[in-house]
């Protein structure tokens, strides 16, 4: 059964992370399986980078109201088109314009929009697993509200997270409808070895690396925090997003400015080269759902050392791909990275078991689930449309 698949994402290519590689990546895989697809996305000034899917945009650099406006009638307009919508992002627009036009909506669900929403707004300053607690504010009260009616409208719910897929359950989704689907893990190729990364990238000391957005959940003042306690290490930031300036006043207090690099968002392909070459790969998140960061760096070898919060440890096994501490234990955190510094059999433990689970999270098997998802989920008399 070949369909037409609509793609709604936030973000796109030439923007990086993985959200913005997860929208071409399965565009381009169900062109390859015979289904016809497009994309429709948020873009910046300099419009978006070519994928193979066709996409149409409309710029996130305008005021508020254009914004929203013009969003809303694009995807609303785009909708017109498909068998299913498949929404990763700008959840409240897709399911509006899958009701206008009574098309099937399948939902990719990354976070609480709620949470995020009510965090964005200023209405919530706790984390996630308090946010799911009953709140007094009225406001909060009635993003929830929101949250749920959108999300029941959607004919199936994929959460790579079996965490977040239990608090989706306890908003009142059908179990029926909720499928657990992991994030794939990136297409690598032939990168050189450990060795020649690390000399080009002139890695010459024990090195960790984060890579993905620079946001508040990252929680990247406690990897700052622990590296103060690690001599001789270094730490690579590979980002952007809000808390860049932030971070830079915490580093330069600090005095880690010699021994932390701050970079820009960088291509997958260059990220990947930097998490190949580092001892590990560090993720001091207080919230994550299943960070696509840590698949990347088991995707090439590398362990993860991470705070066990939300579906971090369904990825990472204390001990096998990478170290477990708890969440905003910067001491602890440190101690992770010492162990893996210093004990020369463990790293390479870790490395051999970074490298082994690394083929749970293939991307053919996550897209083909997603593919069957979006077949169950258009109605029989659409067939041949």
């Amino acid at each position: 059964m070949t369909l037409r698949v609509l793609i709604v994402v936030g973000i796109w290519p030439p923007e990086v992370g993985g959200p913005a590689s997860h929208g071409p990546e399965l565009g381009r895989f169900l062109l390859a399986r015979g289904h016809d697809v497009r994309a429709v996305t948020s873009a910046g000034p300099h419009g978006p980078a070519p994928t193979g899917v066709p996409e149409t945009t409309w710029r996130r650099d305008r005021p508020r109201l254009v914004r929203m406006a013009t969003g809303t009638l694009t995807l609303a307009a785009a909708a017109r088109w498909p068998d299913v919508v498949y929404s990763s992002g700008l959840y409240y627009k897709s399911t509006l314009a899958a009701a206008i036009n009574r098309v099937p909506l399948v939902v990719k669900l990354t976070t609480d929009p709620a949470f995020e929403r009510s965090r964005s707004l200023g209405l919530f300053h706790g984390d996630i697993a308090a946010f799911q607690q009953p709140h007094p504010g009225i406001a909060i009260g009635y993003l929830k509200h929101i949250r749920n009616a959108l999300l029941s409208r959607a004919v199936q719910v994929l959460i790579p997270s079996r965490y977040l897929a239990e608090l989706a359950l306890g908003w009142g989704l059908a179990a029926d409808r909720v499928t657990v689907v992991p994030n794939a893990a990136p297409p690598v190729g032939q990168l050189p070895s450990r060795d020649e990364l690390r000399q080009r990238l002139g890695i010459d000391r024990p090195t960790f690396v984060f890579a993905g957005r620079l946001v508040a959940a990252k929680n990247l003042q406690l990897a700052i925090s622990a590296l103060a306690r690690v001599p001789g290490a270094r730490l690579i930031l590979i980002g952007d997003g809000p808390e860049r300036r932030r971070l830079q006043e915490v580093i330069a207090r600090a005095g880690l400015h010699d021994r932390i690099a701050l970079k820009s968002a960088l291509p997958r392909g260059e990220v990947l080269e930097w998490l190949g070459a580092a001892d590990a790969a560090l993720l001091s998140s207080a919230w994550e759902n299943f960070p696509h960061a840590a698949v990347e760096a088991l995707a090439v070898g590398t362990p993860v050392v991470a705070t066990a919060v939300g579906g971090v440890p369904e990825v990472i096994e204390s001990g096998v791909n990478g170290i477990l501490v708890p969440a905003g234990d910067d001491s602890g955190l440190a101690q992770a990275m010492r162990s893996v510094m210093t004990d020369a059999a463990l790293a390479a433990r870790l490395r051999d078991g970074a490298m082994a689970t690394a083929g749970r999270y293939g991307a053919q098997r996550t897209y083909e689930a997603i593919e069957r998802e979006l077949v169950a989920a258009v109605r029989p008399d659409r067939d041949g449309d």
